[in-house]
């Protein structure tokens, strides 16, 4: 059991704080995590199809750890491409949809057709998924295009709504996802190798399910929708209405012989980070994995133990690491460019007011907080007065939701570019005792 001690006086808590976030990183990427999940070599073909920030290196590993031959495409993010031999691979948008995701979707599902029940397909799936491989269902009147799916998607983006809510509407306004790709892909075998980056782990809202049995319905994608109060065409609500987007459901023949196999999850991260912890002599304690709320609740909730364990020691003995992951959301209402993590951030700093003693890094794992090319922050005891030195007015900038902006100003901003994998959000808060 590691001893408490406080850490040497002028120890570089900041410096500590980002070993931890590289440190969860490093846990998840799929050089580490995918080889020994690799299924049996088929007596037919081998095809390889996915999505995913992290889809891009999964085909890299799996190319380099595969026997036989295999062909396939998969499709990442702008600025995720890694060079494969013999996987296409294809960059497209996130977190709205783009032509380019279209159009590889359509191919993935051509790829899929006519397969016998010698042939295997791979199929390689994390976080992003949802957005880059987008194709609408087909209308009689064709009003539920590429456009409409893309304002859908900003819309709901900007709502509060949970990841889970969001993924139900994506499931049952696509062709592709909710089932429907393993279901194309019958009577082959199917094995998803799977990064999860959503709470709670479940297959059928990691990029929507693609290979996935869905329980939900049209029923309840509407009734989100009408929830957030998000407008659609009429041709939205008709096909909701009518259950014509319904997904594959649980027990459907199709899926009987596709699989899901789960390998890597936001816990991995964290206990990743605890051990780097540990290793300095910190106790870590592991809050939660799959936190969900509003960013700015959260942040408010994680200060009052903060502040608790620094005066009371309760829940937890100072000092200590206090670590989680998961979603939390932001409903943006300012003019500032959202950003979950350095919400979180902000409004934690805003409600520990300066407290002595507390530090925190906040950061998504796959290096894009919101739709920035940052990951994103670090707080200390001086921010708010660096900040208000600079002219900043905290609680201003978290009401404008401009964390970005916020950090940005003070050069506290996390930014290590394309990490290659996605297992969400991470949050790490060193508390010291109070005098």
């Amino acid at each position: 059991m590691t001893t408490q001690a406080t850490l040497p006086a002028g120890a570089d808590m900041p410096a500590l704080l980002r070993r931890m976030f590289d440190a969860a990183v490093a846990a998840a990427q799929p050089a580490l995590c995918l080889p020994a999940h690799l299924p049996e070599p088929p007596r037919g073909r081998t095809l390889v199809i996915g999505a995913g920030k992290a889809s891009a290196e999964m085909a890299r590993v799996l190319e380099q750890h595969w026997p036989g031959e295999l062909t396939g495409l998969v499709v990442t993010r702008y600025g995720y491409a890694v060079p494969c031999e013999r996987i296409e691979i294809v960059e497209a948008a996130h977190p709205v949809p783009d032509e380019n995701g279209m159009a590889a979707a359509r191919r993935i599902l051509a790829m899929v057709q006519g397969l016998s029940e010698d042939d295997l397909v791979i199929c390689l799936i994390s976080g992003g998924g949802s957005a880059l491989m987008a194709l609408p269902l087909p209308l009689s009147d064709s009003s539920l295009d590429l456009a409409v799916k893309q304002e859908i998607n900003r819309a709901l983006l900007q709502s509060g709504a949970t990841i889970s809510e969001m993924n139900c509407v994506r499931r049952h306004l696509s062709a592709i996802k909710g089932g429907r790709l393993a279901a194309a892909c019958h009577p082959a075998r199917v094995v998803t190798l799977v990064i999860s980056d959503v709470p709670g782990d479940s297959p059928s809202d990691i990029a929507s399910g693609p290979t996935c049995a869905d329980a939900s319905t049209c029923a309840d994608a509407l009734a989100i929708l009408q929830r957030y109060r998000i407008a659609v065409p009429e041709a939205v609500t008709r096909l909701l209405e009518s259950g014509a987007g319904e997904s594959i459901k649980p027990g459907d023949a199709r899926l009987a012989r596709s699989e899901v196999r789960m390998i890597a999850a936001p816990q991995i991260a964290l206990e990743a980070a605890a051990e780097v912890a540990r290793q300095a002599g910190v106790v870590p304690h592991i809050l939660g994995d799959s936190i969900e709320g509003e960013a700015r609740d959260v942040g408010i909730v994680v200060a009052g133990i903060a502040r608790q364990v620094a005066r009371r020691g309760q829940p937890f003995a100072a000092p200590c690491v206090l670590l989680s992951g998961g979603e939390t959301t932001v409903t943006v209402r300012g003019e500032g460019r959202g950003g979950r993590n350095v919400e979180f951030l902000l409004s934690l700093g805003v409600a520990l007011n300066s407290h002595p003693g507390i530090y925190a890094i906040a950061c998504d794992t796959d290096g894009v907080d919101g739709q920035e090319e940052i990951a994103g922050a670090v707080l200390t005891p001086e921010t708010l007065e660096q900040a208000w030195a600079l002219g900043i007015n905290p609680r201003r900038s978290l009401a404008n939701n401009d964390g970005h902006g916020f950090f940005q100003a003070l050069g506290a901003s996390v930014v290590c570019g394309p990490t290659l994998t996605n297992v969400n959000d991470f949050r790490a808060v060193y508390v010291e005792p109070l005098p």
